[in-house]
């Protein structure tokens, strides 16, 4: 049986491949098209996953979406949205699928936030949990409350729009410079360099008890005009000017950002504590854009009332795509996927395509990958690199599902660098100062280094560091990081890159970024990750069994592929109050 989720025209679209019942491949639509936060049909990742599958559109059963048109058409009427009239046909999204794809069989459309809580907990492994969805809104819902057992979930209370913590947290966003959908991680990053002075202020937007009950004093937001999330009254309220995007954020700035971050973590925490008394389990399933606050994970993590925690690596809404296409083999067979051990489940090159790739360009990349123990010797070399202060792109296996990169296309550093973080923000991803850097770490060494209370494969939470002077440079001001912990189980070669650094530093420790620089999604192909390579001025690049240095590097390539970049330029260049109409 083969089964396949979608989500798209929102934004993040994603498609996903179930097979009997199991996980095969997974993929954004932006890896391909080059586009950050592509919200169009997901033509080329349906592609790869059917490649993937080694199936045909006509082996499909059934197509799974995201969300319901009709209901979120509903939403959009009531709340004086919907003025264009192409978008007045509900239809329009499935139309989209049969006519983009090629596909005459079955849709199964299912609700929003329902699709957000199975692209947890159906992956989780649990077999019974409690369901936490937050997000800014889908058809109606914007936090859902929930349980599952067996196959069987439902949400049992929820929010409605335009009552949402989601949508509070970007109203935030845009009033601090910040792209909305895409530059909330930046407001993370910057409130903990400022106070929360501003809390009472802030409190006087909501209305929000212990219960599940959470109100927007909406005197205070504009959602309908497209110009501004806010009102004229919160500016009032607040004796803060906007930030200009173009401006770098003042004292001022900060300490609004760390007003707002400490507000939605209280909110998170409470609504959690609720969501406990009623359904009395002790696991919860949380997922949803909110869920990509990896702060505010961290502190249910720790002060929550739950013994564990599941947060998928993709809980926004490329994420519901998986939920869906598990909502669907539940209603075919009743299967559930089970536990995500990993998230690389996109495309992937073999070590042979990469190195006639090479041959056909003038780099003499080194190949260490043709007797039984190149790959050690990558490694080593590798390892060496890193422990003199190289940055390495690194790329291999199957690239990661979701915003994180986890070891498959990641940029590389010493940790133990006081310079690796500055040059990193400034020359390499050429972005601001204040974002922080993750850490990748052995599981077996973890406790040595940081304060988790468990694994965190998907990068999905903050620890405070152990020892922040042995780890300047991913080491936050508030004296945290958001961790990744590596088994040799579920990443074999990454960890093994891990052990051969330990080896030579004594430090089980990477620092871990994206592989892209701004304005780009991460790299997706070869030949992506060679022209980050060049135009990013990584000084090594380690594609597959393959070592290529930055003095093999053509003096003319530069400029060359500066000149041939094919991605539209980031949502995050352009003006963050230009269109905020896509939440309607």
């Amino acid at each position: 049986m083969n089964v396949v989720g979608i989500s798209a025209f929102f934004h993040d679209a994603a498609c996903c491949l179930l097979q009997d019942g199991k996980l095969v491949a997974a993929a954004a639509q932006e890896r391909f098209s080059r586009r950050k936060h592509d919200r169009r049909l997901p033509v080329d990742a349906f592609v790869y996953c059917l490649r993937e599958g080694g199936i045909d559109v006509s082996d499909v059963d059934c197509v799974a979406y995201y969300e319901q048109p009709v209901k979120k058409l509903a939403r959009q009427l009531w709340a004086g949205h919907a003025r264009d009239p192409a978008a007045l046909d509900p239809r329009a999204p499935l139309h989209a699928i049969r006519q983009g794809l090629g596909f005459e069989g079955p849709i199964r459309c299912f609700d929003h936030a329902l699709s957000h809580a199975a692209s947890a907990y159906c992956y989780s492994g649990f077999d019974e949990s409690a369901l936490l969805t937050m997000d800014a809104v889908g058809e109606w819902t914007t936090i859902g409350y929930g349980h599952a057992h067996g196959n069987h979930l439902e949400l049992f209370d929820e929010v409605q729009y335009p009552h949402s913590l989601g949508l509070l947290y970007s109203t935030l966003t845009a009033y601090l410079g910040f792209r909305v959908n895409s530059g909330e991680y930046k407001l993370m990053g910057l409130a903990a360099y400022g106070k929360p002075r501003f809390c009472s202020l802030l409190e006087r937007l909501i209305e929000a008890d212990e219960g599940a009950a959470f109100r927007l004093n909406t005197s205070y937001f504009d959602f309908g005009s497209g110009a501004n999330l806010y009102s004229p009254a919160l500016v009032d309220l607040l004796g803060v000017e906007p930030r200009d995007p173009e401006q770098a954020p003042t004292p001022e700035h900060a300490d609004l950002a760390c007003s707002i971050q400490r507000l939605l973590e209280d909110q998170v925490l409470s609504k959690a504590r609720w969501l406990r008394t009623q359904t009395g389990s002790d696991r919860l399933c949380f997922a949803g854009g909110v869920a990509l606050n990896c702060v505010a994970n961290g502190r249910v993590r720790r002060e929550g009332p739950f013994a564990e925690l599941f947060v998928p690596p993709a809980p926004g809404d490329d994420g519901g795509a998986l939920g869906a296409a598990a909502l669907a083999q539940i209603q075919l067979s009743a299967q559930l996927p089970g536990r995500l051990q990993h998230s690389a489940w996109g495309p992937r090159w073999q070590g042979a395509v990469i190195r006639r790739q090479l041959s056909e360009t003038p780099l003499p990349g080194r190949i260490y990958g043709a007797n039984g123990d190149g790959t050690g010797r990558l490694l080593k070399e590798a390892a060496r690199r890193l422990a003199d202060g190289q940055i390495v792109g690194w790329f291999h296996g199957p690239m990661e599902f979701g915003p994180r990169a986890l070891g498959s296309r990641s940029i590389l550093a010493d940790p133990r660098s006081p310079s690796a973080r500055e040059r990193l923000n400034r020359q390499i991803k050429k972005r601001e100062d204040f974002r922080p850097f993750a850490p990748s770490v052995l599981a077996e060494h973890a406790p040595r280094w940081f304060d988790l209370g468990g694994s965190s494969p998907f990068m999905q939470e903050t620890a405070m560091v152990l020892d922040p002077e042995a780890l300047p440079a991913v080491t936050h001001v508030d004296g945290t990081a958001r961790v990744q912990t590596v088994t040799s189980q579920d990443q074999p070669r990454f960890a093994r890159l891990l052990q051969s650094f330990h080896e030579i530093t004594g430090c089980p420790v990477l620092l871990n970024t994206s592989f892209n620089v701004r304005g780009e999604p991460i790299v997706c192909s070869p030949a992506d990750a060679l022209r980050c390579f060049v135009t990013a001025g990584l000084d090594a690049l380690v594609l597959e069994d393959c070592l290529i240095e930055r003095g093999d590097v053509p003096e003319l390539w530069p400029e060359l592929l500066a000149h041939d970049r094919t991605a539209t330029r980031a949502e995050d260049d352009r003006p963050a109050r230009s269109n905020l109409y896509t939440f309607a």
